[in-house]
């Protein structure tokens, strides 16, 4: 399985080596396979990177400073963008709602009594 291509700028911001991101997204993977039962579908794969996230932040507590300044803590962003791509989602979803409800307000015919 190939990495994501992101991966070298994760590593990057948390100041890990690109082999050390590389295992630890494969631990990833293989974790987030074991708790949804599969390796593909949009679930496997947003908690793969999830747990990517948290595994590099794990990573990052248990290394030496030496007087650095820490890395960044990036989940947070990851976490962000997934609940925004909701939003239109959902914002599409209530718009298709609203079309159907008018469009079967309108074209229903009235029964007579």
């Amino acid at each position: 399985m190939k990495a994501p291509k992101i991966l070298p700028w994760i590593a990057r911001k948390a100041g890990i080596s690109d082999e050390l991101a590389l295992k630890l997204w494969r631990r990833a993977i293989s974790e987030a396979e074991y708790l949804t039962g599969r390796a593909d579908g949009s679930e496997y794969w947003g908690l793969a990177i999830e747990r990517f996230l948290d595994i590099v932040e794990e990573e990052i507590g248990t290394t030496p400073q030496y007087g650095l300044t820490p890395a960044p803590r990036i989940s947070w962003m990851w976490r962000h963008q997934s609940r925004m791509s909701l939003l239109s989602v959902m914002a599409a979803q209530n718009a298709y709602r609203f079309w159907q409800t008018t469009w079967g307000n309108l074209c229903v015919p009235k029964k007579a009594a």
